[in-house]
């Protein structure tokens, strides 16, 4: 029996560059709740830049793909990036002439801009706000960075570090977070907390960024507009988010039963 699920945000919760939910995927948010099943928002966006919807309140949010971890107000998981490692990276994408956004538990701000690192943003309708203390800020706690790139850019951003790695869900940036991250150990201490076991937990998500997740939980799903990567892990596939495929599923598995 599903005791708590795991969705992510963009592309598989909203259509992407929306910020409202459809009013199906809504629905069937609120019928999880309703049959006791704890709904944790599991994201690559800041813990400030997380999305509050009309007619729905999550019970855990796993923010920072996964470096800060929240329930009503409880602290579950609390791992910001070494700070060696941030003045390397910040190094590093000054050296590539690149924009670069740090997040902590309050405000996302950036030294900079450049067009992609804008789109970027806009996916989750967030404003990129140039911070004249940038470099105060990375003195304190990090929780991840952000800064628009290619793949084969990741081992020049991360030169010299010793506890960073980049996760993607995007293919032109990336969010650099602590090496023991990801969703995926975060999903892993989120069941630990509430006494429920992997098979108890089912997630959605779309992006290479989702893998690791859908791989912690009993019944990892895949959107049916996810990457091929994730579609060949999931246990298994549903509608694209663009058919309420979140509502489909639940409603197909009999979630929603009264």
């Amino acid at each position: 029996m599903v005791k708590i699920a795991f969705f992510d945000i963009d592309g598989t919760l909203l259509k992407l560059g929306r910020k409202e939910l459809s009013p199906n995927t809504l629905a069937a948010l609120q019928m999880l709740q309703h049959n006791g099943i704890l709904l944790c928002m599991a994201t690559g966006r800041s813990y400030p830049g997380i999305p509050h919807f009309d007619g729905i309140a999550f019970d855990i949010y796993l923010t920072f793909n996964g470096s800060y971890v929240v329930s009503h107000d409880r602290v579950i998981r609390k791992e910001p990036l070494n700070r060696s490692d941030v003045a390397c990276i910040v190094r590093n994408l000054r050296r590539m002439n690149r924009a670069i956004a740090i997040s902590n538990t309050s405000e996302i701000v950036t030294n900079g801009t450049d067009p992609e690192l804008e789109q970027y943003f806009s996916f989750g309708r967030s404003e990129l706000i140039i911070a004249e203390n940038f470099d105060e800020l990375c003195n304190g706690d990090v929780f991840q960075i952000m800064c628009s790139c290619r793949k084969e850019e990741y081992n020049r951003i991360l030169e010299g570090t010793t506890n960073a790695r980049i996760t993607a869900w995007w293919d032109k940036a990336a969010d650099i977070i602590p090496l023991s991250g990801g969703k995926g150990a975060a999903v892993a201490d989120v069941l630990k907390f509430f006494g429920f076991s992997r098979d108890e937990a089912i997630a959605f998500g779309d992006g290479i960024n989702d893998i690791e997740m859908l791989q912690a939980v009993g019944t990892g799903v895949a959107m049916g507009n996810a990457k091929a990567a994730v579609k060949e892990i999931a246990d298994e596939i549903c509608g694209s988010v663009e058919d309420d495929g979140v509502f489909t599923y639940c409603r197909a598995r009999n979630f929603f039963r009264a």
